[in-house]
């Protein structure tokens, strides 16, 4: 039970024995595990230096417990402290050790996955490695059979376990039904989504260590085939390009700042913003088209606007979106 801590099976029996005595000589404590007295001597000498004992000064010496409460724990917090300066090593290791693959190995940086189940078996596995961060683009088609981006459990298993996600939509994911429902229930759970006209792939970055990018071609409605990026000078300028399209995307938000739209004008709002056309935000939010033109002139009257341009300026002057 204690060998996580450096006491191997003779020196815990051994320790184990003076607990229940309290205290006790190296020969009494010989006696009761069946050890030669140098042994018991030694192995109790150890227990000193780790803190769990002490030795009286007189004749015949006398080993006393320390409490386990607070010697145990404050050897744990010593292994903890001494882990984390192998984990900070690791890290210094492993970034001495990518810096030196992206010359040596250069063919090993980019890998081809081929098949729609072992893509979707990479990307689950690169989400499960995640330990601080996922960032995307997301755009159809998906390699999961599915007809719409619906949620994704792996992310709220995350999510909930302190892993960020930050994902700017393509305005294609507009009309595909169900789609603003489907990443307001991942908002809830800590997502950061944005939307974006035009997005140049698929793409998804786990932490600074791995990428996944999709390979399609014109007219596929099925991901089949992926490339993984492994560190090097290309996933640091994927990296950037997330940033960069981060910068400029527009947010998706649930509520509006002070209560000041409705739940209904947020979202047409985000909508409008990121360049949806009527027909897209109708299918969006479940409205005919004639309702999302009705509801945009009562925005336009509210805000003073006289285009949808002046619209979406104006929300965004008021910290609307």
């Amino acid at each position: 039970m204690l060998e996580a801590i450096g006491l191997g099976p003779q020196d815990e029996e051994v320790y184990d024995t003076l607990v229940r005595r309290t205290q006790a000589t190296a020969t009494e404590i010989a006696d009761d595990c069946h050890l030669p007295a140098t042994a018991a001597r030694r192995i109790l000498q150890s227990l000193v230096e780790l803190g769990l004992a002490t030795r009286s000064a007189g004749r015949p010496v006398r080993y006393v417990a320390v409490s386990p409460d607070s010697s145990l724990e404050a050897i744990l917090r010593e292994r903890e402290r001494e882990l984390d300066g192998v984990r900070s090593h690791i890290r210094s290791l492993m970034d001495v050790y990518r810096a030196g693959t992206r010359f040596a190995h250069p063919g090993e940086l980019i890998e081809v996955v081929s098949g729609r189940d072992e893509v979707n078996h990479r990307w689950v596995r690169m989400q499960q490695d995640t330990r601080a961060q996922v960032r995307g683009f997301d755009r159809p088609p998906y390699a999961a059979p599915q007809q719409h981006a619906e949620s994704n459990p792996i992310e709220l298993n995350l999510l909930r376990r302190g892993v960020k996600y930050r994902v700017i939509y393509d305005t294609s994911v507009l009309d595909l039904p169900g789609w603003l429902e489907d990443v307001t229930a991942g908002m809830q759970h800590g997502e950061q989504a944005r939307i974006a006209a035009d997005l140049p792939m698929k793409l998804a970055i786990s932490d600074d260590r791995l990428a996944i990018i999709p390979l399609l071609r014109a007219g596929d409605d099925t991901v089949t085939a992926s490339y993984l990026i492994h560190p090097s000078p290309l996933l640091d300028a994927l990296v950037a390009l997330f940033e960069a399209l981060w910068e400029r995307s527009v947010p998706v938000r649930m509520t509006a700042p002070g209560g000041e739209l409705s739940d209904d004008e947020e979202r047409l709002l985000t909508l409008l913003a990121a360049g949806a056309t009527d027909r897209a935000a109708s299918r969006a939010l479940g409205w005919s088209e004639r309702t999302v033109q009705r509801h945009i002139t009562k925005l336009m009257r509210r805000l003073g606007a006289r285009t949808r341009f002046q619209v979406a300026m104006e929300a965004t002057r008021r910290g609307w979106i």
